[in-house]
């Protein structure tokens, strides 16, 4: 076996990851998914007031700090036991939506489609067809996500003031209630990002388009005029003809916490479970769905830059201490999240996929998984936010004047632990905190990236990126566009350059 290695700079994605990859010619035979970024939050809060959170987990992330401010003020009231009235759930719900909207529609039409313009396809039948609908900053459909992506974001800044970094859901609430005047405004810019997706994303009535549920149905859309001239039809159709559709499988374990917390009534039990759309463990193999369990999670650090411990630890009983060194084969910053002893993917797949959506099932058990299936339940996934964007709106619009925040008795957070989870852009977030004598005394970040992007766990199992990439034809080693494709699919999140160290001859690859 006569290896190679291949360093590589990929852009257009968020943040610091490196892949090292052995090749068998022009085979991937293995992988190692390096996150080279320590970054330390879970150190940083420790000694902290548990409100600090608010202000300071917002900051993990540029893209979804919504999504981190949700999961910690979630696990301070559970640590704290403290209500939260429904008007409060849905404003939080509504922003947590609008931003996953936003960026699902962004990573589509900025991240991702921009590979097809690569001068391996230049030649292509396709090629003059793409290039006026995803040429970066000009093309037609991506001028219009820019527009739309950036409105629909217009909800967050309305209840928090501003976006990123908003600290405006407290314990017990958020901080202003809803008014006539903001439900006129936010079915406004619900209404023209559904105009948008029916015109442009699937050329059709966005309602029809979910009511598809077979592959045989979608099959029936493509084929269509309205199907074949939409963005995603365009995308399908290319994705297609030059074989997307039939790379980046990984596992077919898929993770989701459930998405859009259910509001109740103060003095009501509150269940941290509840949602509209149920989360779980989808099997891919045998199409089984088990309820979702957050104590069936923990985290390995074998092959990680921390301090060691034997096995895995739930997120209560773990630590992030640094422990950097190259004198062993640890080889990343992320830890190696795990369920019930299960390596997992996690994101718009997986929550589609344990929230019952039937085409996604019917597609994943047709054609099986692959970089298209997965960011074509990206677009799908935002569908369904828009629809329960009208739906809380609706609901909403009937709670005006009712409380937006219940004060709570914050000598309860002298001590305790709670949780809190949300289906963030990228998939399953989860926020843990323990409290000792008012402060936090621990505090466990699990982001949808760590699952995704995990090394090898004590007993060798490669994480899903991983084993995503293993087995993975190169046409050039030197060019390697497949990786792009797989790669950006799953949305990362490490903060700015991915590149493939080892041999160190470097390749530069991005449109």
């Amino acid at each position: 076996m006569a290896l190679r290695t291949v360093d590589v700079d990929l852009n257009r994605v968020e943040g610091d990851l490196a892949f090292e990859i052995d090749l068998d010619d022009h085979r991937v035979v293995d992988a190692r998914c390096i996150g080279t970024l320590y970054r330390g939050f879970e150190q940083l809060m420790i000694g902290r007031a548990p409100k600090d959170g608010l202000v300071i987990t917002p900051r993990v992330c540029g893209i979804c700090g919504t999504a981190h401010l949700y999961c910690a003020a979630l696990a301070i009231e559970a640590a704290g036991r403290f209500d939260v009235p429904p008007q409060a759930t849905l404003v939080r719900n509504l922003c947590l939506m609008a931003e996953n909207v936003q960026s699902d529609i962004r990573q589509t039409f900025l991240f991702f489609v921009p590979d097809f313009l690569h001068s391996r396809y230049a030649g292509h039948d396709m090629a003059s067809e793409i290039q006026r609908a995803f040429e970066p900053m000009k093309g037609k459909v991506v001028r219009s996500a820019l527009g739309i992506s950036r409105e629909i974001l217009g909800i967050v800044a309305l209840f928090g003031g501003q976006w990123p970094h908003s600290s405006y859901m407290v314990p017990g609430g958020v901080t202003r209630p809803a008014s006539p005047k903001d439900m006129v405004e936010c079915h406004g810019m619900v209404d023209a990002t559904i105009e948008w997706f029916e015109d442009t994303a699937v050329g059709m009535d966005m309602q029809a388009w979910l009511a598809i549920d077979t592959a045989a149905g979608f099959e029936h859309w493509l084929e269509s005029s309205e199907g074949a001239g939409s963005a995603m039809g365009l995308l399908t159709r290319f994705c297609r003809a030059v074989g997307i559709d039939r790379i980046g499988r990984g596992v077919d374990a898929f993770i989701s916490a459930g998405a859009y917390h259910v509001p109740v009534e103060a003095g009501a039990m509150p269940d941290a479970d509840a949602r509209y759309m149920a989360g779980g463990l989808y099997d891919g193999v045998s199409g089984e769905c088990s309820p979702f369990d957050q104590s069936m999670i923990s985290e390995e650090v074998r092959h990680s830059w921390y301090r060691p411990y034997e096995g895995g630890l739930h997120p209560y009983e773990g630590e992030t201490v640094p422990d950097y060194s190259t004198n062993d084969d640890r080889y990343t910053w992320s830890k190696a999240p795990r369920y019930g002893d299960r390596v997992v993917e996690t994101g718009p797949l997986a929550e589609l996929l344990t929230g019952g959506d039937e085409l996604v099932r019917d597609l994943l058990r047709v054609h099986g998984g692959s970089a298209w299936l997965r960011q074509f339940a990206r677009m799908r996934r935002a569908a369904h936010a828009l629809v329960w964007m009208k739906h809380h709106l609706d609901m909403l619009s009937g709670l005006i004047g009712s409380p937006h925040v219940i004060a709570p008795d914050e000598s309860a957070l002298q001590s305790g632990r709670g949780y809190g989870m949300v289906q963030a852009a990228r998939g399953t977030l989860g926020h843990w905190i323990e409290l000792d004598e008012g402060k936090i005394s621990r505090y466990q970040i699990v982001t949808p990236t760590a699952w995704n992007a995990s090394p090898k766990d004590s007993a060798g199992r490669h994480g899903h990126w991983e084993q995503s990439v293993i087995g993975l034809t190169l046409a050039d080693p030197d060019d390697p566009v497949e990786l792009g494709h797989v790669i950006r699919s799953h949305d990362p999140c490490l903060v700015c350059t991915v590149h493939f160290a080892g041999s160190g001859k470097r390749v530069r690859y991005g449109v």
